[in-house]
């Protein structure tokens, strides 16, 4: 599901109806603002931001510069992406470094968010980055929450430091003089949730914060919860001075009244949404990518990123290499799936692409990748000898038989298959001489 694809479509259906008309009347503007005004309250945005965002949007788009442009839907649209990526905070913001290591981070926020996880998953995108991080287990109370974050530290190769049932704030104190013993030079502290914010989880974050040199302050919020999510945010704020909000469950929220109203509300830039349940999907959150994805204009900064940390220069090279000789083959292309995989799969990474938003003639629910056919390509490449799979010009009728039988799959989708692959080589054939990360479609 596309993030915020609720929003996504009504909002492209209102601009779809501007495009339309050469000229635009300052009336007919102020009509298709209500409906994105409409638009923002169902999506759980919080009512004075959207009336403040509507208000700011029709200042600047019902002026004579606008209305007399030879493309007043194009310059109305411009003004909206502009003003959604100040809503959100303008430009990425990120994590204070302590220029006396290490950098403590503190995570707070209510059960159910998804903070332990979110710990284990800042704690690998910070070794990725070349950090040493130490998480420290300081949610004493919940049942099995010393061992989730255990779990989560062995899948991301971070040592977890924990002593029980103890008092939290001495657990806090003695991980910092073992992150200083052991040079690591980042501490995550995960801290004890609750369902409800209630007066003794309050003092004893402050308590924390109070005791140890804290610089950053995270609070994780789930997306999904809306405007509950902005009041938890509020709160906490309120009482602890948050530096950062983390939004986890965004590939689930096809709303984003939580993502469009925090920042507004809180004066507190988010810092990273998590969009998936695996430890590598954690993302800078960065406004204007955010705003163009909302508005189905894609996010190419952030699939660029993708591919790089996806693919090596070394691979890059060696596959531009391939495609200029001529000698890619079919075990090259199922590298190429793997690769994929690892950047988010198809349709996630097909959301990135400008022009394949929700305002597209061609939805995504509808192209032709899909993920169970990814999988049958694999599995008749892999039917295929290393012979077959270097040379397929030696692939006659008995052989693709044999390929089809053993792959569980037809003779029809072996030549789709074959076809497919030749004119992915014709293709980057035309492109040589341009580097860079190939997809297998």
């Amino acid at each position: 599901m596309a993030l915020f694809s609720g929003l996504s479509e009504k909002l492209n259906h209102i601009f779809s109806k501007i495009t339309k008309r050469g000229k635009l009347t300052e009336l007919e503007i102020k009509q298709a603002m209500r409906e994105v005004r409409i638009a923002l309250l169902e999506a759980d945005v919080n009512i004075a931001v959207a009336k403040d965002f509507i208000n700011k949007v029709s200042e600047k788009a019902v002026g004579q510069e606008i209305l007399k442009s030879l493309s007043p839907a194009q310059q109305v649209v411009k003004i909206v992406n502009e003003e959604l990526t100040a809503l959100m905070g303008s430009t990425n913001s990120k994590l204070n470094v302590s220029s006396n290591p290490p950098t403590v981070i503190m995570m707070c926020g209510l059960q159910g968010a998804g903070k332990t996880t979110l710990c284990g998953k800042l704690a690998l995108h910070l070794k990725k980055q070349g950090k040493k991080p130490l998480l420290v287990a300081c949610d004493v109370y919940r049942p099995a929450a010393i061992g989730q974050l255990k779990i989560v530290g062995e899948k991301a190769g971070v040592e977890v430091f924990e002593k029980g049932q103890g008092n939290p704030v001495k657990i806090a104190e003695s991980g910092i003089e073992h992150a200083k013993k052991f040079g690591f030079d980042t501490v995550i502290v995960d801290t004890a949730g609750r369902l409800h914010i209630d007066e003794a989880l309050m003092q004893e974050l402050e308590n924390i914060t109070k005791t140890i040199r804290v610089d950053e302050i995270l609070l994780t919020v789930d997306s999904m919860t809306g405007q509950d999510a902005v009041n938890v945010a509020k709160t906490f704020n309120e009482r602890l001075e948050v530096t950062g909000v983390v939004l986890t469950k965004l590939d689930g929220d096809t709303r984003g009244g939580a993502c469009l109203s925090i920042k507004a509300v809180t004066g507190k830039p988010i810092k990273f949404s998590s969009i998936g349940e695996k430890l590598t999907d954690l993302e800078p959150f960065y406004p204007d990518r955010m705003a163009s994805r909302i508005l189905g204009m894609g996010d190419v900064l952030s699939l660029i990123e993708k591919a790089q940390q996806a693919v090596t220069e070394e691979q890059a090279i060696k596959l531009e290499k391939k495609f200029k000789e001529n000698s890619f083959t079919l075990e090259d292309y199922i590298e190429q799936f793997a690769m994929l995989k690892k950047m988010g799969g198809a349709k996630g990474l097909l959301e990135m692409l400008p022009g394949m938003g929700m305002s597209s003639k061609l939805k995504i629910s509808d192209a032709d990748i899909d993920e169970k056919k990814i999988e049958r390509t694999k599995a008749i490449i892999l039917s295929m000898t290393q012979k077959e799979r270097r040379e397929p010009s030696i692939l006659n009728y008995s052989r693709k038989m044999r390929i089809a039988k053993g792959s569980g799959t037809t003779i029809q989708e072996v030549n789709q298959l074959l076809k497919q692959f030749e004119q992915t080589k014709q293709m980057m054939k035309m492109m040589k001489g341009k580097r860079g990360f190939r997809l297998p479609f």
